[in-house]
């Protein structure tokens, strides 16, 4: 046998550390240590030349030898400081499909790539005539992609968007239905697309840019969305990458353990952590319950957790964290910390919603409400009600939050004079385990909901514009003021009726009878009305914001009023200077 040369062993070494990846993949790692092993059993075989006098791989102290590559790194204080998040990127997936149903404003698709993929998928179907199929005036052709979130789960809904491409001649999706269409991710790989498998299926109506926005542009009639029209098809894992001065087996195990410890589930009757330490570098995570649709606020907690065991040290901890909570420089990240601690903690927490100004009580409830602590709602309903930049993380801490009196405190938010006040506690609400009793929808011809809420406030009509197709009617919104008539999409038609207290609903389209109804001179009753004459959400939003643009609706029309994240607190000049003891900011 010949002896291997000394490069062998140094390029056996950097293919050891060398990491691989795959479109939307998380690393994979080479472990050092089993090719190293490898290497020692090819020299044993005979070549023990190779080694000389030492085991070194590397001069010592260059952190190449044996040894060194074998030693255990020292715990970090935190995860954050050992570990970077992976799989927390929203992926974008992609398809080409075919909306039908179309009143003649379809047109052939021409012969181009896109086309030649849509006639692959139809042939993979088994849909006879594919290219006949494709000629029609009631088909288009069109590009469909929709953003899974991290964290989701297979069967997981999701808003699917599209559009026709230039090499086709329909002129509008108004009324038309998404086919199947399977959407995957694709990412350009030296001069070659590659493909993963299906991540999503779309299906569905279609809303049109046209029927929300009434801006009339030939493109705006082509571009639409289905709402929840997505389905996820498989699982996207979350997980924790080991830097590589961590990188290490036992490291990975310590920093499983801690995440275990803090948090867990029971699987029918076994306890079960939501980390596993699935390489030496590499850390999957479970979503934990309590954190479905809230992944980013898990993963910062995760990374805020400390990974030494609790000790006398952990009571250290906790006054220093609560020191930090006093201060509004460091008080976001204690209330992390302090969170990740879990039961111990909620003393100081407590002790900061008693006393501290409206910034720092946000923190401190918001901690709290992950911990399923009641006392948490008062102050995070306080904060919905007078700062806008806390709005959208109370509603989601509030969401998951299992008490009793969490779905009262929501519903009272609906007389609040703020409409994303009104309408983000009616979808906190809907999106609840236990929703309210009065949170109860209407659902027309199997196309969209209609929710009629009680309020005191001015009445408002929203729509919404994402997840789920639904009118939410706030109050009791007036009567249409139609003097002659309001024409609508689809051949849509409303007229006074000479039946006082009603009005004349008609729909005309090309190739099916004529309908007409009476129906209630209200907003349910047009609404339903719509509805009953075949007419999708689609329809109704195009025929509410036309009534709106003409002074037909009297009331405020809304669409998608939710507040947002991300928003910006600006604190008083004096903030930074203030104990528990200062009153409350109001940011209104």
């Amino acid at each position: 046998m010949n002896v291997p040369d000394a490069s062998y062993g140094t390029a056996l070494t950097t293919f050891a550390t060398t990491r691989f990846r795959g479109p939307g993949c998380r690393t994979c790692r080479v472990s050092v240590v089993t090719l190293l092993i490898a290497n020692l059993m090819i020299i044993s075989s005979g070549c023990s030349s190779l080694w000389g006098k030492s085991d070194r791989l590397g001069d010592p102290g260059d952190g190449n030898t044996l040894k060194d590559l074998l030693q255990v790194p020292e715990p970090p204080d935190l995860v954050r400081e050992a570990a970077v998040p992976s799989g927390m990127k929203f992926v974008r997936v992609e398809g080409v499909g075919v909306v039908n149903a179309l009143p003649g404003s379809g047109g052939p698709a021409q012969p181009s790539a896109l086309r030649e993929m849509l006639m692959e998928e139809m042939k993979h179907n088994d849909i006879p005539n594919p290219n006949q199929y494709l000629e029609r005036a009631d088909t288009a052709l069109v590009q469909v992609h929709s953003i899974v979130p991290p964290g989701a789960r297979r069967g997981d809904p999701l808003d699917v968007t599209l559009r026709t491409p230039v090499q086709t001649e329909a002129v509008d999706l108004h009324g038309g239905w998404l086919l199947d269409t399977r959407l995957r991710y694709q990412q350009r790989l030296g001069g070659t697309t590659r493909s993963s498998e299906v991540m999503s299926i779309g299906t569905g109506e279609v809303l049109t840019r046209f029927d929300r926005e009434g801006r009339d542009d030939e493109a705006n009639r082509v571009q639409g969305m289905v709402l929840s029209g997505g389905t996820v098809q498989v699982d996207r894992k979350l997980g924790l990458v080991l830097r590589p001065g961590f990188s290490h087996v036992k490291m990975a195990s310590a920093i499983a353990a801690a995440i275990n410890r803090r948090f867990y589930f029971y699987d029918g009757t076994t306890r079960r952590g939501i980390a596993k330490a699935i390489e030496d570098d590499f850390i999957e995570i479970e979503v934990h319950p309590r954190y479905r649709g809230n992944e980013f606020r898990l993963m910062e907690v995760i990374r805020a957790l400390g990974v030494a065991p609790e000790s006398s040290a952990t009571q250290t901890r906790l006054v220093q964290l609560g020191e930090r909570l006093r201060d509004v420089e460091t008080a976001a990240d204690a209330a992390l910390q302090l969170e990740g601690l879990g039961e111990g903690a909620i003393p100081t927490l407590l002790d900061a919603i008693e006393h501290a100004d409206a910034e720092r009580k946000f923190y401190a409830a918001e901690a709290l409400a992950y911990l399923d602590r009641h006392e948490s709602i008062e102050p995070l309903i306080s904060s919905i009600r007078h700062d806008r930049a806390f709005r959208a993380p109370a509603f989601d801490a509030l969401r998951g939050l299992q008490h009793h009196d969490v779905a009262p405190a929501l519903a009272d938010l609906l007389h609040d004079d703020s409409l994303e006040t009104r309408y983000g506690a009616f979808d906190t609400l809907r999106r609840r385990e236990d929703p309210s009793p009065s949170i109860t929808g209407q659902r027309l011809n199997g196309s969209f909901s209609l929710y009629q809420l009680e309020s005191r406030a001015p009445a408002a009509v929203v729509l919404s514009l994402r997840r789920r197709p639904e009118v939410v009617l706030l109050g009791s919104p007036r009567p249409l003021k139609i003097e002659s008539f309001l024409r609508g999409p689809g051949g849509l038609l409303i007229r006074q009726s000479d039946t006082p207290g009603k009005l004349r609903l008609s729909r005309f389209q090309p190739g099916q009878d004529d309908a007409r109804i009476e129906v209630d001179a209200t907003l349910p009753g047009v609404i339903s009305g719509i509805a009953r004459v075949g007419g999708g959400y689609g329809d109704v939003v195009a025929l509410l914001r036309s009534a709106k643009t003409n002074g037909i609706l009297p009331d405020q029309l809304a669409m998608d009023p939710l507040p947002e994240h991300h928003r910006q607190y600006y604190r008083d000049d004096d903030s930074s200077d203030r104990d528990f003891d200062a009153s409350p900011a109001n940011d209104d």
